[in-house]
């Protein structure tokens, strides 16, 4: 049996997507979840890709529980680290594609500018080290045909997240209190599937360069700011978002302060890099409201 695109980690928030739109652009996929794949097992992984013969993999599949990770950080590993090098041998040996998924967790967050694909990396946690050392292994095993997408700020229909959270507050409480010290680039799953897409079919064709890309929203803000511009399209009072510092949630795993990053490597390969999230917030709010309701129903 031959496919083109096999997605590991498929029925997560973001494997999700990638599927459905591989699916409206007509190609054939085959999503395998965390019950049909453990990317940890590396026989399990040789077997897969053995039997399926991508073109293409996808890893969704990932370890994301970043303050567990402080704690469990060998089954992190497992997980971010060794899962990803299973994937990229199996692919060096048929001739795949791998695109890597990886975080902005890999950088100090303490930059001033955003963080171009090849600046320095310094994982302050556990998660980042686990998620860095994902990368490494693709990259070794893969040096012409491994893609490393790094992504920050995930929101999307179908998992925990941010804007999900802010969503069901606002219908409990008065005011809320958001931290205003940290930024970054909420960035929608759907939009970054597409790039994700776009990546693999610009990989296949020759056209896209292997290495790391950043696969964020444009433009920037806080979290305060996101939670801002959810009560203002909820029609609430961006008001009730109150601003706080990150010392008063204080979290077992360290958060960047900084987590912009730069999207330089998309136009190599042709590609227009993800619009930017105010703008992509607003698109996607439709959907996110009818997930919401129909989970609590």
């Amino acid at each position: 049996m031959t496919t083109t695109w096999l997605i590991t980690g498929a029925t997560g928030m973001l494997g999700q997507d990638v599927q459905a739109r591989l699916g409206r652009h007509g190609e054939e996929v085959v999503g395998l979840a965390r019950g049909s794949l453990d990317i940890t097992d590396a026989a399990a992984v040789h077997d897969a890709v053995d039997a399926h013969r991508p073109r293409i993999v996808v890893n969704c599949a990932a370890w994301t529980a970043v303050d567990d990770a402080e704690t469990g950080e060998a089954d992190a590993l497992r997980v971010n680290g060794d899962g990803p090098r299973h994937l990229a041998e199996a692919c060096a040996r048929t001739g795949a594609r791998l695109i890597q998924l990886s975080t902005d967790y890999v950088f100090a967050g303490d930059g001033t500018s955003p963080y171009p694909e090849d600046a320095p990396t310094a994982p302050r946690g556990a998660y980042g080290r686990t998620k860095l050392a994902g990368e490494q292994a693709v990259s070794a095993a893969l040096p012409e045909a491994g893609y490393v997408v790094r992504t920050a700020w995930l929101y999307g229909v179908g998992g925990r997240n941010f804007v999900d959270t802010m969503i069901r507050l606002e219908s409990v409480k008065d005011t809320v209190d958001v931290v205003d010290d940290q930024r970054g680039q909420p960035t929608w799953t759907v939009d970054l599937a597409d790039r994700l897409v776009r990546l693999g079919q610009a990989a296949l064709a020759g056209a896209a360069p292997a290495g790391v890309y950043h696969g964020t929203s444009g433009g920037e803000t806080t979290w305060f700011g996101l939670a801002r511009e959810i009560f203002r399209l909820l029609g609430a009072d961006p008001g009730r978002v109150r601003p706080t510092t990150s010392t008063a949630f204080e979290r077992p795993a360290p958060r960047p302060a900084y987590s912009v990053l730069g999207h330089d490597r998309w136009r190599q390969a042709g590609i227009e890099p993800i619009r930017p999230w105010r703008e992509a917030l607003e698109a996607a709010f439709p959907a996110l409201l009818d997930d919401k309701r129909g989970s609590s129903r």
